[in-house]
């Protein structure tokens, strides 16, 4: 079966802005006690679960031979020949606490590669998507990643993953490399819509590990082919599962990878 990325890309766009008017509508009267935790700090709403609830059940109508990765757990991955990678709430916690960015995410894949990518972000309403083989666009707008070559004139997003403690070491070498080093650093808490800022240059640079498919599948398209570099913290190819992922527009990549090292 050959698929039509160019249609079922702007149907998925559709879905993604189509929930994200949900939880924008939800969000006005959102009350923080109807919100259970997970694990420590990692919290879950009412309105992550009927977000991913709609947008399996639409996916499912569009593409009934694919399975799914989803956050919070509707639907698993087995052995279907396409998968569709689903964060119904990237940037829960922002939500929660009325902040931005939070965002839809929506990617599929092959048993080989990611297909498609949207990311609809929500406060800003920008909705940003790419397929195999295409450039990649916000609202419209081709969109690259920046210029910036020199660490001194990067403005980059660190991540603070659930996981503080295996984190720490990794954050503090982090810090003491950039701190001081750029031109600015900033935690965002959306891991999807940052990946999206690094491909219209918005920022420079993204780093975090312990990270779900779901964080991530969409935002690797989408910098890959705005111009960007995606790698893990060793410079290979284990990033798509989210563990270690470094986002670049790559001028500035081997200055994050240096920091990262382990001696």
């Amino acid at each position: 079966m050959t698929l039509d990325l160019v249609e079922l890309t702007e149907k998925v766009r559709a879905l993604a802005i189509q929930t994200g008017r949900f939880i924008r509508e939800e969000r006005n009267g959102f009350h923080r006690e109807r919100v259970e935790k997970k694990h420590a700090h990692d919290y879950v709403s009412y309105v992550d679960r009927e977000s991913e609830r709609r947008i399996v059940t639409c996916l499912r109508k569009l593409l009934p031979e694919a399975g799914f990765i989803a956050e919070e757990g509707s639907a698993a991955f087995s052995d279907e020949p396409y998968c569709w990678v689903v964060d119904p709430l990237d940037g829960t916690t922002n939500f929660i606490h009325d902040n931005a960015p939070y965002c839809v995410s929506i990617a599929l894949r092959d048993r080989s590669e990611i297909l498609l990518g949207v990311v609809y972000e929500i406060c800003r309403d920008e909705c940003f998507w790419t397929y195999r083989g295409a450039p990649s666009y916000r609202n419209g707008e081709e969109i690259h990643v920046s210029e910036v070559e020199k660490a001194d004139d990067a403005f980059l997003a660190l991540g603070l993953p659930y996981d503080a403690e295996a984190y720490r070491p990794v954050f503090n070498r982090l810090i003491d490399g950039v701190y001081g080093h750029v031109a600015g650093t900033r935690v965002v808490g959306a891991a999807a819509a940052e990946m999206c800022y690094v491909a219209c240059g918005r920022l420079d640079a993204r780093v975090e590990a312990f990270l779900g498919p779901w964080d991530v599948a969409a935002g690797i398209l989408i910098l890959r082919n705005a111009g960007g570099k995606v790698t893990d913290f060793d410079g290979g190819d284990d990033y798509e599962s989210g563990r270690q992922i470094v986002a670049s527009n790559g001028k500035i990549h081997g200055f994050l990878l240096k920091i990262l090292k382990v001696e």
